[in-house]
Order: structure tokens, then sequence, then C-alpha cells
């Protein structure tokens, strides 16, 4: 342990702190606002909603969107029936369903044995965690809730058309912050919860339409988001463990910014997977290579 803590100096830390503070300030001014809001209009964003009144004041305030090239009534089993060990989430099913009883792919079709539940019944949103529905509105809208009624999370449909339908998620909670094991829960959901429901409203999009994205594709798309956060949690560490110099630095500052855009950008996923490359080529190039580089010019 004495080797580990005289490795971590004060000035790496520092340097550390620092960077992770840059990092979450490029996060609250760009990427939050605009992945809280993702696909919604302005007026989605400040209409009320049914459940509103569940959490007036909440810290997390989510309004997203998408137009579905169908009816409320073609759309409306497609939400009924989702939930962990049900019809699944339609979208990154190699987390959201792993260990589930009915298997690790989302449903494709209408389950009928999951088209009758009531208010009060459970909705099972993985493994380990549960909601109940609160109220559920036929053709209009579902309100999820926790089991002692305290945030929501609210699927509804408005017809804009007689053929489309806009599918607005709303989620509403507060943080846990007196209650360390509920708080990583919260902050875990903070930063993923954006791609899970971006994923089921276009997932829901895809089976009403009958454009069902491939299985593969989404794996490949989970592969990435978890590689580019693990990255940036390398270059952290290596940042701490390595004697400090601008260039490592600098490299982890890429790697919080090729997170970002991976994560949160409107841009194609393999525009971040370029600058995971180029970050991943930085960390495993040899110490010295720069002077060696250097040298061999001057000779």
């Amino acid at each position: 342990m004495k080797k580990l803590f005289a490795l971590i100096k004060i000035n790496r830390i520092l340097a550390t702190l620092a960077l992770i503070a840059l990092v979450m300030t490029g996060y609250m001014l760009w990427a939050r606002p605009y992945q809280l809001n993702w696909g919604a209009t302005g007026q989605e964003v400040k209409q009320s909603m049914p459940g509103d009144q569940l959490d007036p004041n909440p810290e997390f305030f989510a309004t997203r969107g998408i137009t579905i090239a169908g009816t409320p009534e073609e759309i409306w089993p497609w939400l009924l029936q989702m939930g962990y060990g049900r019809a699944g989430y339609y979208g990154y099913d190699i987390l959201e369903n792993l260990g589930s009883p009915r298997g690790i792919h989302s449903a494709d079709s209408i389950l009928p044995e999951f088209q009758q539940f009531k208010v009060g019944d459970g909705v099972p949103i993985s493994a380990v965690a549960n909601m109940i529905f609160y109220a559920i509105e036929p053709n209009q809208y579902i309100i999820w809730t926790g089991m002692n009624h305290v945030g929501s999370f609210i699927w509804a449909l408005y017809p804009i058309d007689e053929s489309h339908t806009r599918l607005v998620s709303r989620i509403r909670w507060s943080f846990h912050w007196t209650q360390p094991s509920l708080l990583s829960l919260d902050l875990f959901t903070e930063f993923t919860d954006y791609l899970a429901v971006r994923e089921i409203l276009q997932g829901v999009k895809g089976r009403v339409e009958n454009q069902i994205e491939p299985m593969a594709k989404l794996n490949t798309e989970f592969v990435v988001y978890v590689m580019s956060a693990l990255i940036f949690i390398v270059t952290l560490c290596l940042l701490l463990i390595r004697p400090l110099t601008w260039n490592k630095w600098l490299t982890a500052l890429a790697g919080g910014v090729a997170w970002l855009v991976t994560w949160y950008a409107p841009v194609s996923i393999w525009v971040g997977v370029g600058l995971e490359l180029l970050v991943l080529w930085r960390i495993c190039i040899p110490q010295d290579f720069y002077t060696k580089h250097k040298l061999g010019k001057t000779g």
C-alpha cells in the first residue's frame, strides 16, 4: 500500500481532478441539455404531462420523443408489454435482458400474455429493480413510478394525423443524496439513461414500422459505448500512476472528449470510434517515441 500511495503524487491527483472537472463541465453545459431533450420539440418539453405531480421539482427531468408511422392503437401494445422478463426494451438486449427467463432477445411481435395489466401491477425494470403501473390510459399514456410513488416514467402517445403519432417519454426524479446505494444507481442512470431510452423509442418505431434494427448492429454499438467509457477511465488511471506530463494530460482529456462525442454527439458512432482509436494509439506508443523520433531527425 505504501508503494501505491508513493506513486500517486499530489500533483497527479490535482491534475486528474482538474481534468474530470473540465470534462464534467462539458457534459453539464453541452451533453446534458442535448440528451435530456433528445428528439423532443420545444412544445413537448414545456407541456405538462400526466404523472408530473409525482415529482413536482425533479433534479433529473428528461423529455424525449420520436415520430412513428402508426396510430396510437398500433403503438400501444408494444409499450404495455415492455419490461424485464416480458417483451424486453427493444434496445441493447445484451445488457437489458441479461438473465431474462424469456431469453436475451426483445420481442418482435405482440405478446398477448402481457396485454392485461392494471394499475398497481409491478413492472420489472431489471433482475433487481421494480416499478409499478401508476396509471394506464389505453392508447394514450402509461405511467410507471417507484414502489413508494416517488418519481415517474411516462410514455405518452400524441396523434399527428391519421397515420403518424408522436411517442413522448418523460422521466422525473430526484437524487437520493443521503442513500449511497441508491445514489450510485441515480448517477449511473444520469449518464446512461439517454442511450437506453433513445434506443427504446427507436426500437418501438422499428417494430411498428416493420424495420427492426439488426441485433449485430445494436451489439456493436453497445460494445463501442462500453469501450469509450473504459478508455476514458484507463487514461485517468494512467494519469495517476505515471509521471505527469502535458502529453499524458492531453491524452486523458482526449479520452474524455472521445467519450462525450461517442455517447452524446449527434454524429455517427464511427466518429467516436475514430477518436477512441486515436486515444488508444496515444496510450500505447512508447513513452520515448517522440524523443527517439527527434534524435533520429537530428542525426
